[in-house]
């Protein structure tokens, strides 16, 4: 577990590397995961010990999001004056995720449906055989 949170960190850190020393107009931590599926794509399998340690760290997502609402709480006077832009961000947030979420779902079964036929029809050209 510590070899993945080690590669996990490394990733994040190098993409923050190129965040700042690039200019790039991506925060560091998407341009890491990013790379990290880059990475993942190239290896072609992922570690058991990184897949274990990405469920743990999904288990406990919720522990993960404290010191960010502690954050916003620090800027609660901003946030009152600025209430309705801020509710409208997180109203247009869960459209948009709700919806990429959704049209992942439609491809992935339409993927699995299409792929289904073609093992049939293989293990029925192997009987034949």
């Amino acid at each position: 577990m510590l070899y993945a949170l080690a590669v996990l960190f490394a990733f994040q850190l190098l993409g923050e590397f190129l965040a700042r020393f690039t200019g790039l107009p991506l925060p560091g931590a998407l341009i890491g995961t990013l790379l990290l599926l880059l990475g993942l794509l190239f290896y072609k399998r992922l570690p058991k010990t990184l897949e274990d340690t990405a469920q743990v760290l999904l288990q406990n997502m919720m522990l993960l999001f404290i010191p960010v609402i502690a954050g916003v709480m620090l800027e609660f006077d901003h946030l009152r004056r600025e209430w309705l832009p801020f509710v409208l961000a997180c109203i247009a947030g869960a459209a948009i995720t709700f919806t990429a979420t959704a049209l992942t779902f439609r491809f992935c079964l339409q993927r699995q449906r299409t792929r289904q036929p073609n093992k049939a029809s293989a293990a029925k050209q192997e009987q034949n055989v």
